[in-house]
């Protein structure tokens, strides 16, 4: 059975620093892309980035571009998630994703596995 554990969220004042970390097990996880996703109160899931295997292709949501950097070490936990510059936009329960299987990484549909979350909260 696949399972995805999110952790690293907490509370931070805008302009700090968080970085979440994602462990995975019941799969070969270093043969699959990797994925973030954020849902905050009332709006729906929305793509944070991706990597592939290799870690030779990376993409991010333009709200994030620049300020978040996605990163794997397929010896240990597959997937990081530093997120500089924060925002109070940027919160959010955050969640790691697996499993993609179409033709749209920024699709949350198309991910099979998914973490159960972990809340970043961007506060003064």
């Amino acid at each position: 059975q696949v399972q995805l554990v999110e952790t690293g969220g907490g509370l931070v004042q805008p302009g700090g620093s968080l970085r979440l970390s994602c462990a995975a097990s019941g799969r070969t996880f270093s043969s699959y892309s990797m994925a973030w996703f954020r849902q905050a109160p009332g709006k729906e899931r929305e793509f944070v980035a991706v990597i592939n295997w290799s870690s030779s292709v990376t993409a991010y949501a333009d709200s994030v571009k620049g300020r978040f950097t996605i990163s794997r070490n397929n010896a240990k936990n597959p997937v990081y998630l530093q997120m500089n510059s924060l925002k109070p936009e940027d919160t959010a329960v955050y969640y790691c994703a697996s499993g993609w299987h179409g033709s749209n990484w920024r699709n949350s549909r198309e991910y099979d596995d998914w973490g159960q979350g972990t809340q970043v909260t961007v506060s003064s």
